[in-house]
């Protein structure tokens, strides 16, 4: 049965090059999309490294730059600490759930392992504010002070890439070296698993969180981090704006409990998924109708043949399968081209973690599982309309 239909195929070759066309398109489009709602899945499994449920982001803005003045920052953590529902105060270079990074080169001190890492600074109390867990070493602290190096924590990707095989705690790296300026030298006091601080589809990426203390260095703190106590209500916006303006009335504050942070980010991230979800329901209307139109035309034009099989003795229900069992093995056809040239993009590793071997297989079985069910979907009432049909009015059929 197999054989004569991929004779019949083969047959009407011509006809069915641009049907398969039009499935492999839309086998690509659906393995696509497919992909990358799956690599998005699977970046909101991963851990963050932080919590968000009882934190607080407050960033500060002020006519020009903000000081890095020792004085004023101790003065603000001082007054928040004052207010009860204050557990813990933290600064940071910039907050949690924005779109903000800063970026550099590192190498190890002889030149070699060059690497791109993300860095925020932050100071002393920012891993306990942020509930965050260690996975080798300590967090940095007061007894750092004076140190030949500036601590800091390193994820797991930079711990792998500059010192694989060893252990990173007290290890140094510093900046790449550029001209005659002195290289910044940093010691490693800790490692962590992971530290995504733009939320759960942030694609994981090499980086640091190095020590800021305040009124060392020209870099400030542009964010204050709280962690408040369980059930703090929004409310609690107005009082902590006032203590803020007491300390400095003249800069501006934007309050962001991180719960509305996580959601407006996801949303955010969220949208490229979307409207390329929005385009590909279209094609594949659109692809729907044609397949139909299609499958609806070749079995009008192979009234015939039809009459002629049912004429020597096949049955309707026969004559269904084989016009569903065509659709499926041409559409079969379509897809394993389309997989000949997905199949490279994994080898090849073109696009890394993004398109790894899982992610590669669970959307190919995902597409094809959609492109079968359009296709029988397409086929089932051309099949039906072929199979009503007697022998008698088949073979009169002009």
């Amino acid at each position: 049965m197999l054989r004569h239909l991929l004779k019949l195929i083969w047959k009407r070759k011509s006809r069915n090059l641009m049907l398969s066309l039009e499935i492999l398109l839309a086998f690509l489009v659906v393995f696509a999309i497919a992909a990358f709602g799956l690599r998005h899945y699977q970046l909101y499994q991963l851990p963050t490294g932080h919590e968000w449920r009882n934190q607080w982001s407050v960033s500060m803005r002020a006519a020009k730059e903000l000081p890095n003045d020792a004085a004023i920052f101790d003065n603000l953590r001082r007054s928040l600490l004052d207010l009860p529902e204050v557990e813990s105060a933290a600064f940071s270079w910039f907050g949690t759930y924005e779109m903000s990074r800063w970026t550099e080169e590192y190498t190890l001190p002889d030149g070699s392992g060059q690497v791109t890492i993300d860095g925020l600074g932050v100071s002393d109390d920012y891993f306990r504010t942020m509930d965050m867990k260690l996975a080798a070493g300590r967090w940095f602290s007061k007894a750092d002070d004076g140190a030949d190096a500036t601590p800091v924590i390193i994820n797991q990707l930079v711990a792998d890439k500059l010192f694989p095989g060893k252990n990173p705690i007290g290890q140094l790296y510093i900046t790449k070296q550029e001209g005659k300026e002195a290289p910044k030298r940093y010691r490693v006091t800790g490692v962590v698993a992971q530290f995504r601080p733009q939320g759960e589809l942030q694609e994981p990426v090499y980086l640091m969180l190095p020590r800021w203390i305040p009124g060392v260095g020209k870099d400030t703190a542009n964010n204050l981090m709280l962690k408040l106590r369980p059930g703090t209500p929004r409310t609690f916006e107005t009082r902590l704006n006032a203590r803020l303006k007491q300390v400095r009335g003249d800069w501006n504050y934007i309050v962001t409990p991180l719960p509305d942070g996580r959601r407006s980010m996801l949303g955010t991230q969220m949208i490229p998924l979307t409207i390329l979800s929005v385009i590909a329901a279209f094609l594949l209307v659109m692809v729907a109708f044609g397949l139909f139109g299609v499958l609806w035309q070749n079995t009008t034009q192979r009234i015939p043949e039809i009459g002629l099989r049912r004429a020597l003795g096949a049955s309707a229900g026969d004559v269904y399968r084989q016009i569903i069992a065509e659709q499926m093995l041409l559409s079969s056809g379509a897809m394993a081209v389309a997989l000949l040239l997905l199949v490279q993009l994994p080898l090849t590793g073109v696009f890394g973690e993004n398109l790894g071997w899982t992610v590669f297989f669970m959307a190919s079985a995902l597409s094809a599982g959609v492109i079968y069910l359009l296709s029988l979907l397409c086929s089932l009432y051309p099949g039906w309309r072929a199979a009503r049909l007697s022998p008698t009015q088949a073979l009169h059929y002009e």
